[in-house]
């Protein structure tokens, strides 16, 4: 009696789990029947959160397993699929490098997936975008690992200035991406049109659905491809490739390593301005993968109030408190100065603040051969480190940095020029006396010659 009611609940709470999911996937179908013109179709039910679960309630021990069971969209199957599945699946080394990276993420992105109701196998994007390498940045100005471009990027909020750019912050980028393809998904109705809108934009989307709409064709991904750009129409494909290898991973002769069903960090709460190398210094951890959790700080200071949060694993949290709360010294050595004229040059800048020109040009990118317009923000080493004020938040909003060619170079050039055209004519000049000479010896030889002669 006992077991039977053991099994009992057991099936009931499977029930309850599994509800949404099975909501979820019968709206999927249903959008695939009804016409996909964004015009014309009704936007789909909302997306209702999964109940809230606990990580160590899942049966599967590593986060693939937890992705496999979240798969919802439908699945294609083509030439294209098949090619990048060989593709990927031919490169051990490159799924080990992605999934490594990934190992820091993927945990987090996938429970922001199952509270919005989300498929699971979008947790994998980042892995066709960027391959999870939140420092990337494409030819198309294209940042972070969800890869947003300048504009879509402000259309969510993504702070982008001096000191941060947020579409390669971890939390930010990932909030950021899940509601543009919610966003999506709204507008068609449709995971694989949504996934086309998010790399080719809505707009060109939608006027190819009204392109096969006016001639009568279907207007499902696959359907589009004629209208898409190649990197569009190999998008969902690449995705449907990486589904199939995690999937089943040992189909494809692939090894993926165990990345734990935990999450991998937590945040802290930032209380005033702190050097990137003394905030990885009191963590415990390398700059590099201090970096690699906290990408979106540009400076080697960290600015900004209370909303400023720093991501660490989780072991490394409580060593940063500790080591902080024994510091005793300044947390930051950095201030901004103004560019006010042209007698603010970067050697007279490093001088002033006792430091060197390439210190000031590597701590605020600023290219070679190139000098500050006036008007310029930049960062320059505090005086004296006892100055405990943090940069005014006025200052970090506004802040803005423009070059032009260094003016030395420009009047060097110019004495170059002219130093060149002084030794073309001084050769030229001899040229003229060697010449003379030659050709006045000619005629006195010519002359004697002619005398002799008896002329």
């Amino acid at each position: 009696m006992q077991k039977t009611t053991r099994n009992t609940i057991s099936l009931a709470v499977l029930v309850l789990m599994l509800a949404p999911a099975l909501s979820y996937a019968a709206d999927s179908v249903s959008s695939n029947v009804a016409p996909l013109a964004p015009t014309v179709k009704p936007a789909p039910a909302p997306l209702q959160p999964f109940p809230a679960v606990k990580a160590d309630e899942y049966k599967e021990a590593d986060v693939w397993g937890r992705i496999r069971t979240g798969y919802a969209i439908p699945d294609i199957d083509n030439a294209l699929v098949t090619k990048h599945v060989n593709w990927y699946s031919s490169r051990p080394d490159y799924i080990a490098r992605t999934s490594a990276r990934a190992s820091r993420y993927l945990f987090y992105v996938v429970q922001e997936l199952e509270k919005r109701n989300m498929p699971t196998e979008l947790a994998l994007l980042p892995i066709i975008e960027s391959a999870f390498n939140p420092q990337a940045y494409s030819k198309a100005n294209a940042a972070g690992m969800w890869q947003f471009v300048p504009g879509t990027g402000k259309d969510f909020n993504l702070k982008q200035d001096m000191f941060k750019d947020e579409r390669r912050g971890v939390l930010a980028s990932t909030d950021a991406a899940l509601s543009y393809l919610q966003r999506l998904y709204g507008m068609f109705g449709d995971w694989p049109l949504a996934l086309a809108a998010y790399n080719w934009g809505e707009g060109n989307v939608q006027r190819a659905i009204k392109k096969n709409q006016a001639l009568g064709k279907p207007t499902d991904y696959e359907s589009l491809y004629e209208h898409m750009p190649p990197e569009t129409r190999e998008y969902v494909p690449k995705l449907q490739a990486v589904k199939n290898i995690i999937a089943n991973p040992a189909q494809y002769h692939v090894s993926l390593p165990v990345i734990d069903n935990t999450p991998y960090f937590t945040t802290v709460d930032k209380t005033s301005d702190i050097d990137l190398t003394i905030a990885a210094q009191l963590a415990e951890l390398s700059v590099e993968e201090f970096k690699a959790l906290n990408p979106q700080f540009n400076r080697p200071v960290i600015t900004g109030g209370e909303q400023t949060k720093i991501l660490l694993p989780q072991e490394n949290a409580a060593k940063f408190h500790l080591n902080l709360a024994q510091w005793g010294r300044a947390l930051s050595t950095w201030t901004t100065h103004k560019i006010t004229g042209a007698k603010d040059s970067i050697a007279s800048l490093a001088s002033r603040f006792g430091t060197t020109p390439e210190v000031i040009r590597q701590a605020n990118n600023i290219p070679a051969q190139t000098r500050l317009k006036a008007g310029s923000t930049i960062l320059v080493p505090k005086i004296s480190t006892s100055v405990q004020t943090d940069i005014a938040e006025h200052v970090v909003d506004n802040a803005v940095m423009a070059f032009e060619a260094e003016r030395a170079g420009r009047r060097g050039g110019r004495a170059e020029k002219q130093t060149n055209a002084q030794r073309i004519k001084g050769k030229v000049a001899e040229l003229k006396t060697r010449v003379a000479g030659r050709n006045a010896k000619t005629a006195a030889n010519d002359s004697a010659r002619y005398k002799r002669r008896g002329g």
